[in-house]
């Protein structure tokens, strides 16, 4: 358990209006949830999920943010987490790298595993932690200075000791932005536009060599046209890593997802494939939502 205050007197959720999980509840016991794992369909070989998610709950304070959340994130997949407002989607994602304990204030409990292991063991380091687990934020957030520093600056405080250079082409490479800066690599990170500038963090959160990159909504502040690089950008980054992605853009999430995992009031709905859930979604509120009737 992690604990920033007091934890709340009562931890069993009454709420009973919303349905159960496809695949977690949050009226289950408080145990590591046993999920079945995928199959690859060519081979029928067990695919072992890279985030194992088991009966996870948070609370700011008195109210319970997240209520018995349980889910895998498949490896090299796009997850989306989608939802009204206030739903929880940027809690849980925050919760997948410990961003939340800086948060004064807050209470856990549950399970967050990553290849196997509890990030939120005593013995885990929550800076090695988010370096394995790297955000990309709402804004775009590039450090005051130069393009080439931005990139380089977080490898070289973990310690990198390669080629610099190297890593900085690779990973603008990597976020698609090579062509439009190479030649002015040492000019400042402001001069870029906001599509640059998001992209450029997502480079930075490529250079220190993450397995996994959360994103909240990070095309919610740009027009269509950088709106569609960064979409590109995310789609070819997943043959290397493993991305969650917050959106309130339910064509988004059906665009560049593999999988759609719906929350509403805290508690996960129904996860599933994208196509399946947006066009044959097993539950009736999950229906509701996609469909438009609420939001």
């Amino acid at each position: 358990m992690t604990d920033n205050s007091q934890t709340p007197d009562s931890r069993v959720d009454t709420d009973q209006s919303v349905p159960d999980a496809t695949n977690g509840t949050a009226d289950q016991p408080r145990r590591a949830a046993k999920v079945s794992n995928d199959a690859d369909a060519t081979t029928g070989e067990e695919v072992r999920p890279k985030l194992r998610i088991g009966d996870l709950n948070f609370w700011y304070g008195d109210t319970h943010a997240l209520k018995g959340i349980t889910m895998d994130i498949a490896p090299n997949e796009v997850t989306a987490l989608i939802g009204p407002s206030g739903c929880g989607k940027s809690t849980l994602l925050r919760c997948m790298n410990r961003m939340n304990e800086l948060i004064q204030g807050t209470t856990m409990d549950g399970q967050v595993m990553l290849d196997g292991q509890d990030i939120y063991e005593k013995e885990a380091d929550p800076v090695m932690v988010r370096r394995r687990v790297g955000m990309v934020f709402q804004k775009p957030n590039p450090f005051p200075k130069t393009i080439y520093k931005n990139v380089a600056w977080g490898a070289k405080i973990n310690g990198y000791t390669g080629d610099v250079e190297a890593l900085v082409e690779r990973s603008l490479r990597q976020a698609a932005l090579w062509d439009e800066v190479k030649d002015r690599l040492h000019t400042p990170a402001y001069d870029l536009s906001g599509g640059q500038q998001q992209r450029l963090c997502i480079a930075r959160t490529l250079a220190v060599e993450p397995d996994v990159v959360l994103m909240d909504e990070p095309a919610s502040a740009l027009d269509p046209i950088a709106t569609s690089k960064v979409e590109e950008t995310i789609t070819e980054l997943k043959k290397d890593y493993t991305i969650v992605i917050v959106t309130h853009n339910m064509q988004q999430a059906s665009r560049i997802s593999d999988r759609t995992a719906f929350l509403y009031m805290g508690r996960l709905i129904e996860m599933n494939r994208t196509d399946q859930l947006f066009t044959r979604p097993q539950k009736d509120r999950t229906e509701a939502y996609v469909t438009g009737r609420f939001g």
